[in-house]
């Protein structure tokens, strides 16, 4: 380790995790202090049935809730607003966030609200929350976004139409419970796009500029975990081994997002995002291949070691060599799980790449956590390569 690095760790976040561990949800809400919970929830979950397994505990034990189920895949602030106006009048006194990444980030800011007051346009940035929320219980229903063990909540800001995020240490959930028996109903389309997002989260901590050894402890755990499973998860999602061991490698990958940072991925899928309503998993996914093409001279032998990392024999090749096995295993991973091979399939216009290349360079922190430091003719250029779905850079 470099005798000029530096790193500073916060983990708060409680983590259950295991097969029915969902049926504990009652103790953990009187262990939290609370009395009336404000349960935010995928709508999707309702419309399937699948709250049940969330309702029940809470039934049971007789604890009275709001249910708050007014999510977006990719929500605008005002969703934040409207629920803690709501959580306030029926006086609710913590919150447990159900679903994917927009729930969890939903029930989060909601959770800030309570306590600091406001608008969440107020807290959009790093360090401008100055109270505790009240307490706070993720239960995330997919592998992906780690939502439930990092410092961040990500909105649309409808007046604006740009994508960002409340950023603070207030922001960690106190108790996530990761149960893989909630995972095993979501469809093969969710199941590949979180998953890749969660593979996302991990490679970009690993090649971050801030990574240091116990965020590389959680990316490289995290990104064997999900490339040893995905496709096993994708193919049948009754599988249950392969469910438990993608969301463990989802909880990692947000252990190491929280310590690390993410990167240049992520800023070039912010506008995908705010421009055009693209679900950030499958932003993440897309765009994946083609930025870790881009950044492979920044770092080439982590980017080298990422091949093994990803189950395939490098043995016997050159750093660059390796390291270019790693960009055509994502292209061929995208491909098995059925992810579109360019941003032309997800119907994006040309004319507005330079626009969107712009956007993505103001995304301070993940730019700065690249290991390869773009302009923006570069981004464009990643942008113009993933319309095309290939080529070398």
């Amino acid at each position: 380790m470099s005798s000029l690095q530096s790193f500073t760790i916060t983990q708060p976040t409680e983590i259950i995790f295991g097969s029915g561990q969902i049926r504990s949800l009652s103790e953990i809400v009187h262990k939290i202090g609370g009395k009336k919970p404000f349960l935010v929830i995928d709508p999707g979950l309702i419309a399937a049935g699948q709250d049940k397994a969330i309702r029940m505990p809470l039934e049971d034990s007789g604890i009275d809730y709001t249910v708050y189920d007014q999510i977006d895949p990719e929500p605008g602030l005002r969703l934040a607003d409207n629920g803690a106006k709501l959580a306030k009048e029926n006086g609710c006194d913590c919150v447990i966030g159900v679903g994917g990444g927009s729930a969890m980030d939903v029930a989060k800011a909601i959770s800030i609200l309570l306590t600091n007051g406001g608008r969440a346009v107020d807290y959009l940035g790093l360090g401008k929350i100055s109270k505790p929320g009240v307490p706070k219980i993720m239960v995330p229903t997919s592998a992906g976004t780690g939502a439930e063990v990092t410092f961040t909540a990500v909105f649309i800001n409808e007046e604006t139409g740009s994508k960002g995020g409340m950023n603070g240490d207030p922001l960690y959930p106190d108790v996530a419970v990761l149960d893989p028996e909630l995972t095993l109903s979501l469809p093969p389309k969710v199941t590949a796009t979180t998953g890749i997002d969660a593979l996302t989260h991990a490679l970009e901590a690993y090649t971050s500029t801030q990574a240091h050894p116990i965020s590389e402890m959680y990316s490289v755990r995290a990104i064997t975990l999900i490339a040893e499973n995905i496709r096993a998860a994708y193919a049948d999602g009754r599988n249950i081994q392969a469910r438990e061991n993608m969301l463990l490698g989802s909880l990692l990958g947000g252990k190491a997002l929280a310590t690390a940072g993410v990167g240049l991925v992520h800023a070039m899928a912010y506008p995908l995002g705010g421009m055009f309503g693209i679900a950030h998993g499958l932003a993440n996914a897309v765009l994946l291949p083609f930025v870790t093409g881009y950044n492979l001279i920044g770092n080439l032998e982590k980017h080298a070691r990422l091949a093994g990392m990803l189950g395939q024999d490098v043995q016997g090749l050159s750093l660059r060599d390796a390291a270019e096995v790693t960009v055509e295993e994502l292209h061929l991973l995208n491909r098995d799980l059925g992810i579109p091979s360019s941003l032309q399939a997800l119907a994006i216009p040309g004319d507005k790449l330079r626009e969107m290349a712009e956007i993505a360079l103001t995304v301070a922190r993940p730019v700065e956590n690249n290991p390869r430091q773009p302009t923006v003719d570069d981004i464009v250029a990643i942008y113009q390569q993933a319309m095309a779905g290939a080529g070398d850079f």
